[in-house]
């Protein structure tokens, strides 16, 4: 088994000749006011040349966070120092306070080393040390003084210098986003004018109809469905009637109130009557009943044509002079 040896004293380093381990716990100071932080240096010292060609490892002491009057604040990782073949020095450091007043030890703390060329193993213990803590000295022969009042700092600029930078910025910031924005000039809207009016769109698609003759083009449901269509799209966009929404009798009953469409009624249901059976019911008109249908329907949309298209009218056939 190895032969380990202790420290006579933790102050003071007492080795005995050939002696080659031995450890030492020694605090920066003994004396401690209540709350006051001290170190103790824990080392461990090998002399490798005594034991040439012995493998070892060394654990330093287990020290709890609370112990005998003691806190833990907090402890540093194990350096190692010394040569590889003369000798191997071992130290960490322990930050220790107390809460307690009096005289306290540290208890013994326990080294362990092991030999790992022939598994021996063996502890030794470091002396315990005594620790005065100390409270603060109150000297009671002298009277108590008055709490003092509150004092009053003076105000100084440069304490509030940034927050009167930050300000001025932000007002500039500010100044120059209003002139910007007064100086960004908006452009008024203006409603484009429709290039058509509903009467001159649907005029415009009865004659190219009219033209083209197109109840001679093929399919005469497309050629009707093309008619009422134009009808319907006109009613919505002239009087506000949803035509292309609804049957023909819904369009017939809802032109009713509009007096200048309910005057053309029996040309109107004359047009639709026909382009139902047309499409629905594949009735063949005579192709004059076609050209007779077209005309209705542009008689229908000439009369209830705007006033103020028939006043425009008058004024390109009567120029004034």
């Amino acid at each position: 088994m190895l032969m380990l040896w202790m420290v006579a004293s933790p102050l003071t380093s007492a080795a005995q000749e050939h002696d080659y381990f031995e450890v030492k716990a020694v605090p920066d100071t003994t004396q401690i006011r209540i709350g006051e932080q001290f170190k103790l240096n824990l080392s461990a010292r090998v002399q490798l040349r005594l034991i040439p060609g012995i493998n070892f490892k060394i654990v330093f002491p287990e020290v709890p966070d609370s112990f005998a009057h003691f806190e833990m604040v907090e402890r540093s990782e194990i350096d190692t120092t010394g040569s590889n073949n003369v000798e191997k020095i071992f130290r960490q450091t322990l930050t220790l306070t107390s809460f307690d007043s009096g005289r306290w030890a540290l208890p013994p703390l326990k080294f362990e080393v092991f030999s790992t060329t022939d598994g021996s193993y063996d502890s030794v213990f470091t002396q315990p040390i005594e620790i005065d803590v100390n409270t603060v000295a109150v000297d009671t022969t002298k009277a108590f003084k008055p709490i003092k009042p509150v004092r009053t700092v003076g105000w100084l600029l440069m304490d509030y210098i940034l927050y009167i930078i930050g300000g001025v910025i932000l007002l500039v910031i500010i100044g120059l986003l209003i002139w910007f924005a007064r100086q960004k000039k908006v452009p008024k809207y203006v409603a484009p004018e429709p290039k058509e009016t509903p009467y001159e769109e649907a005029i415009r698609e009865l004659k190219k109809m009219e033209a083209e003759k197109a109840w001679n083009n093929g399919d005469i449901k497309i050629y009707y469905t093309q008619l009422t269509d134009i009808l319907r799209v006109y009613f919505e966009k002239q009087f506000r009637i949803p035509a292309l929404e609804q049957t023909s009798g819904e369009l017939l009953h809802n032109i009713k109130p509009i007096t200048i469409l309910n005057q053309q009624r029996e040309k109107l249901q004359a047009i639709l009557t026909l382009a139902d059976l047309a499409k629905f019911a594949k009735l063949q008109p005579a192709p004059q009943e076609h050209e007779d249908c077209l005309q209705k329907a542009i008689d229908i949309v000439e009369w209830s044509k705007p006033k103020a298209v028939e006043e425009k009218e008058e004024d390109k056939t009567n120029p004034k002079a």
